[in-house]
This record gives C-alpha cells, sequence and structure tokens, in this order.
C-alpha cells in the first residue's frame, strides 16, 4: 500500500479522498492555489503546498508543479479525483516517468476511451450497442452525405473532451454547416481538438451509467446502474440507484455490455459506462468515463463498498478478493448536487461568504462538502459546492428522506440550488421516474 498520496484536486472531492486515505492509515497531501489557502481540504490533509495562482490553468491544471509537489513531499501516488487533470492522458504518462503512481487506469486507456471515436470503433467490434451515426468527419462533402444517410435530428459531437462543449444539435440540412463549424471552433478552444463526428439524435431517452470496478487481474465486477437523467444543459441534477426505469431483466443485459466494454478497453480501476436507454427499453453505449463519477455516492450507499478505498487498492496492486455473485444492491439511493447558482437568475453563479451553514443529518444521509461556516467560495472553479445522498429502503421512502434532509440544509450567504431540488424531486415526472434527459429542456 502507498504509504503517502498526493490528491490533485480541490473542493469536495478531495476532502473525500482524504478521509478515505486517513481511514486507510495513509499519509495525505494537499495541493492548493493562492485563492484555496483556507480551504477545507488544506487544512485536513498531513502536508499542503501551495502550487499557483488562482485560475486553475494556473495551479490545478499546471502538472509541473503537481508533480513537484508530489516528488518534494515524497508522494508515492497521485489521486486526481475527477475533473481537472483525472482524465489527461498525458498526466498519466508523466506520473510514470516520474515513477509515481497515478490511481487510475493507464494513459493508453484514458487516451482511447477520451477519443470519442475511438471508443465507439472498439465497442462496436465488442459487440457492445453504440448510437447509430458515422466516424470522424473530413470534409463538408461528407458532413451532408453522412448526415442525410444518419437522418435528421442528429449531434454533432468532439471526439475529445466532454461536459457537454463541442456539442450540436442539427435539425434540418440548412442548419448543419454552421453547426459542424461551431462544434469544432468550441472542441478546439476547449481541447485543442476540434475533430468531430455525428451521431442520431435519440428522443426522450435516459442517461443510464453502469460502475465498473477493474484489477490487473482480469476482475471486472459491475456495481450495479445509476440514473442520470435529470439534466440542465447536459450538466447532471439528480443521480439514483437503481434505475426505476431498469428491471431486472434489462439491469443482466446492461452490466453484460458493460462487462465486454471493460474487457474490449483492457480496463482497470474505477469506471463507468454510460448508456442511452430509449423508451422501447433499447440502450446504447455513449461513453466511458475513466475516473471515479461525481456521483459514486450513490452506488456506495446501495452497494455498501467503499469506491474511493478500492480505487486506492487497485492501484495499489491488490486483487478483488469478491466476486460478482458477492455484489448485492439494497434499497435505494438518491444525490442531490448542490451549485452555488441562482435558478432565478438562469443559474448565474454565486461566489461569496457562507454566512451560516447546518448540515442535514439523520440515519443514512450523507452531506460531501468542502464547506464551513465563514468559507469563502472563490469565483474560479466550479459552482458545485456540496453533495447531498439519502438511502433508505424503497424508493418512495429515498424520495421522502431527500425532501426533508433538502428543508433542513442551511446554506446562507450565497445563492444555491437546493430550493430547485426539491421542487424538482416534488413533481410528478421524477415521483413516477418517467423522466427523461429532455425534461428540463426549456426551463
Amino acid at each position: 500500500m502507498f504509504p503517502k498520496i498526493l490528491i490533485a484536486n480541490r473542493g469536495e472531492i478531495a476532502v473525500r479522498v482524504i478521509r478515505a486515505c486517513k481511514e486507510m492509515g495513509i499519509s495525505t497531501v494537499a495541493v492548493f492555489s493562492e485563492a484555496d489557502r483556507t480551504a477545507l481540504h488544506v487544512a485536513l490533509a498531513d502536508e499542503s503546498v501551495c502550487i499557483g495562482s488562482a485560475p486553475a490553468s494556473g495551479s490545478y491544471l499546471n502538472m509541473p508543479a503537481v508533480l513537484s509537489a508530489a516528488i518534494v513531499t515524497g508522494a508515492q501516488a497521485i489521486h486526481p479525483g475527477y475533473g481537472l487533470l483525472s482524465e489527461n492522458p498525458r498526466f498519466a504518462e508523466l506520473c510514470e516517468r516520474c515513477k509515481i503512481k497515478f490511481i487510475g487506469p493507464s494513459a493508453e486507456i484514458i487516451r482511447k476511451m477520451g477519443d470519442k471515436d475511438e471508443a465507439r470503433r472498439t465497442m462496436r467490434e465488442a459487440g457492445v450497442p453504440v448510437v447509430p451515426g458515422c466516424d470522424l468527419v473530413e470534409s463538408v462533402e461528407q458532413l451532408h452525405s453522412e448526415a442525410q444517410r444518419i437522418g435528421y435530428p442528429l449531434l454533432i459531437k468532439a471526439r475529445s473532451g466532454g461536459g457537454g462543449r463541442g456539442i450540436r444539435r442539427v435539425d434540418a440540412e440548412e442548419e448543419l454547416e454552421n453547426a459542424y463549424l461551431s462544434a469544432r471552433a468550441e472542441a478546439e478552444s476547449a481541447f485543442g481538438d476540434g475533430e468531430v463526428y455525428m451521431e442520431k439524435l435519440l428522443l426522450n431517452v435516459k442517461h443510464i451509467e453502469v460502475q465498473l470496478l477493474c484489477d490487473a487481474y482480469g476482475n471486472v465486477i459491475t456495481l450495479g446502474e445509476r440514473e442520470c437523467s435529470m439534466q440542465r444543459l447536459h450538466q447532471k441534477l439528480i443521480e439514483e440507484s437503481p434505475s426505476p426505469a431498469v428491471d431486472v431483466k434489462l439491469r443482466e443485459k446492461m452490466l453484460d455490455a458493460a462487462v465486454r466494454a471493460a474487457k474490449a478497453a483492457g480496463y482497470e480501476g474505477v469506471g463507468t459506462v454510460e448508456f442511452l436507454l430509449t423508451e422501447d427499453k433499447q440502450f446504447y453505449f455513449m461513453e466511458m468515463n475513466t475516473r471515479l463519477q461525481v456521483e459514486h455516492p450513490v452506488t456506495e450507499m446501495v452497494t455498501g463498498i467503499d469506491l474511493v478505498k478500492w480505487q486506492i487498492r487497485v492501484a495499489a496492486g491488490l486483487e478483488i478478493p469478491f466476486r460478482q455473485e458477492d455484489v448485492t444492491l439494497h434499497g435505494h439511493a438518491i444525490e442531490c448536487r448542490i451549485n452555488a447558482e441562482n435558478p432565478a437568475e438562469n443559474f448565474r453563479p454565486c461566489a461569496g461568504k457562507v454566512t451560516l451553514l447546518h448540515v442535514p443529518g439523520g440515519p443514512m444521509v450523507r452531506f460531501d462538502t468542502a464547506l464551513y461556516q465563514d468559507y469563502v467560495i472563490p469565483p474560479f472553479y466550479d459552482s458545485m459546492v456540496a453533495k447531498l445522498i439519502v438511502h433508505a429502503p424503497t424508493r418512495a421512502e429515498a424520495i421522502r428522506k431527500m425532501q426533508a434532509a433538502l428543508c433542513e440544509m442551511v446554506i446562507e450567504g450565497v445563492e444555491h440550488t437546493g430550493w430547485m431540488q426539491s421542487d424538482l424531486i416534488a413533481e410528478r415526472g421524477f415521483q413516477d421516474g418517467t423522466y427523461t434527459t429532455a425534461y428540463l429542456d426549456g426551463r
């Protein structure tokens, strides 16, 4: 096991990883920017190193600075959390060169699955269903001919990156070229890669993902599915496990496809295979995330398996001691992402001082956050400041528990999305589980 791990992240995920390390007896190193000197992860870590200026580009994305901090402090491994450098193959390569273990899959796998076009081809060869579409678009002539073959509406999608960037919906041929050029420009700006491909736009779909845990000995374990369809502008707001739309037979098919996907990729570590599920219960591969997911707590709640600890153990070369038949799902879990944004003002980000904080409590209520009273939320980073997770024997009970927890949660001094989450959970579309990724379109 690693004696010391550097956490190359900030906010609630850095706090989450530090807690797991403390429980495992592993020393921790936090890195921080000038804006995060008073951050909770800095206070909780055994050591901390300032690595640069407030913008992430000058600190958390500064690979030489992060690696230098690991070398200076003697950290044997780096946990990247999610976002930032977690899916950067170049960073994984540099860790290997510096003889520091990157807690995640190899650079080769990250690059292969991060290339959405190559990932689609890999899945097709493995017999995993993929959304009808085409490979990379090389010319305007090909653009038009492939669009005619696929049919409208369709999506133009960036080969690299994620988070909804480099994606354009096209409903008619007259929109095609402008959308193509716009998607390429955004992808080039966001990811340094302007290559795009096209997919048929599947309407009224659900976003279902399967959690994987894989080791270096060929063991591939699935840990159930998560429902992630409550989204705004491709950003998830509420997640739950298990999905209310997936029955036993469909779950078996999706988990089997996820196993084939992992084996085709030669995957090692914690990862997620994401599917789109249509109204007629057909599912299609969308992408594979080669990192820990924001919504991993709902899987932990229904399986009792600590994903961060197993991510570290697998990276250290340990074999998973349990088998697929040992994994059972118990009850139902729901997670709400709490963002420092004002939904009443088009989700305007709200940095500032937290003047009062009350954390909801009770049995099977979890609040993952880096907030504390009088903490000043900086304006430089992602607006998510907390995750509220609940677990109960049934979905109906979990919904009521979440509503009670949201009512109890108090974050004063900044606007946040808690009240909006409470309203969404009370709506019929969520209550009956029929909501799709288009549920919030136009809001």
